[in-house]
Order: C-alpha cells, then sequence, then structure tokens
C-alpha cells in the first residue's frame, strides 16, 4: 500500500511538472480532469488528464469531454496513467470503443553530479536557429509551425535550449525545462546521418550539467516504449523507468 501511495505521488509530481514543460495553447479544469488543447499538436497537449479526485457521475464526463473535443473538431484523447480517478476509467473508456495508442515510459535518473557542458551551444531563449533546426530534423509542416512556437513561448519555468553544430550546420538540438529540483528533458532529436556517434549522449550531459548549475537535482525525460534507440541510450545514462502512461483515443 505504501508503494502504491508512492508511485502515485512520483505520477503526479511528475505530471503536473511535464503539464508546465510543455504547456497547452488552451486549459479547463472540469471536477479534478485537466482538459487540454493546442490546435491538435501532439496528443499530449490535446488529451483529457485524470490526475485528480472525481466526483461527476463518469458517462457524463466523458459525454462532456467528448463533446468539447468534437467542438474543435479534435479526436477525442484520454492520457492515463496507473493512477487515475476513478481507477478503472481505462476499462470504461476501452468499452466505450477508445483505443490504446503510444505507450510511453517516464524515467527519471535520481542524481545529476558528474555531468558536464561538452562542445553544446546553450540558450535560454528560443531562437529561430533552434525552432529552424527542429522543424527539420522531425519534418515539421509550416501549417503546425506557429502552434509549436506558440506553446514554447508559453513556457513559463526556466528553460534551454540545446545546439550541436557541425561546420555550422546544426546537428542535434533538444531543450530543458527546470522546476521543482528537476530538469525536464524534451524534443532531443539528432540528424539521421550523425545518428550512433555520441551526439544524444554529449547534448543530453550538457543540459544536465546546466541544470546542474540551476539547482536541479534530479531528471526526468518521456520515451515512447517502441523506439529502441532511446531507451537503450538512457538506461545507459542511468534513467530507470518511473510509470508508464498510454493514451485511450476515439477518432
Amino acid at each position: 500500500m505504501e508503494s502504491n501511495k508512492s508511485t502515485s505521488k512520483t505520477i503526479r509530481e511528475i505530471e503536473e511538472l511535464s503539464f508546465n514543460a510543455w504547456p497547452a495553447l488552451q486549459t479547463l479544469m472540469f471536477d479534478g480532469w485537466i482538459i487540454r488543447f493546442a490546435d491538435g499538436y501532439s496528443k499530449r497537449a490535446n488529451s483529457v488528464n485524470p490526475v485528480y479526485d472525481s466526483r461527476i457521475d463518469i458517462e457524463e464526463k466523458i459525454s462532456a469531454c467528448e463533446q468539447m473535443y468534437r467542438g474543435k473538431n479534435l479526436p477525442v484523447v484520454f492520457k492515463l496513467t496507473a493512477s487515475v480517478h476513478p481507477e478503472n476509467l481505462d476499462d470504461i473508456l476501452r468499452s466505450h470503443e477508445y483505443q490504446m495508442d503510444s505507450t510511453t515510459s517516464v524515467q527519471t535518473l535520481g542524481s545529476i553530479e558528474g555531468y558536464g557542458i561538452c562542445e553544446v551551444e546553450l540558450n535560454e531563449t528560443c531562437t529561430g536557429e533552434w525552432l529552424a533546426g527542429v522543424y527539420r530534423l522531425n519534418n515539421v509542416g509550416e501549417k503546425i509551425q506557429p502552434t509549436i512556437q506558440r506553446m514554447l513561448g508559453n513556457i513559463i519555468p526556466k528553460k534551454c535550449f540545446a545546439i550541436i553544430r557541425r561546420e555550422d550546420q546544426g546537428i542535434a538540438y533538444g531543450f530543458g525545462v527546470l522546476q521543482n529540483k528537476y530538469i525536464g528533458l524534451y524534443d532531443v532529436v539528432v540528424d539521421q546521418s550523425f545518428r550512433n556517434q555520441g551526439y544524444g549522449r554529449r547534448l543530453i550531459f550538457s543540459l544536465l550539467a546546466w541544470g546542474k548549475q540551476n539547482y536541479a537535482q534530479k531528471a526526468y525525460l518521456q520515451v515512447m516504449l517502441d523506439n529502441a534507440p532511446a531507451l537503450h541510450l538512457y538506461s545507459r545514462l542511468g534513467f530507470q523507468e518511473a510509470y508508464q502512461y498510454w493514451y485511450r483515443v476515439k477518432r
């Protein structure tokens, strides 16, 4: 029982950090559920998050959420963990023909001692160059780029954007967000031509070092379970799974 309480506390803590690190453009609180909208960009920022206690009839709540997302011409997405309210919500959504999608591992690093900045450019503002590089490597279309820029501009906690260059060309990017003695790592991406050469590791080391300089003590990140190379890298760096989340989607 004590272990379950500890896990629930960790889930709530990191889920709250991630809400702030990847902010939606609109957020609605609905009887303990956090409902997020960001013009359809990323399930994480366009989903129902049943983090806190719920009292309204569950069928009524699901129907109300469906109306909200349908009204914005978006799929209805629930982001679930092992600590949701009510506890059987995953089973209820499955019975309503919501499909499971994108199971993700949330991993933590208990100490960020001993890391150094390794030929990485760090900037505490999001530059046009950083955005252009991330758009290029992630194949982000022009239509959604303004939404991403607005979301990044809405991050309130202290943040750091990292670039690795080779011959004046950006080849690796990522950013970190600092809050409550944690640094969260986001959007770590390496040009396909330069993968498996240690650049991702250097970039992560540098963001961790920046976090340490700014009084972070721990780190967290999120990685999909079908991303074997990233899982292998984070395991080698000492990250361990704290919990998983997944989506239930009705289109």
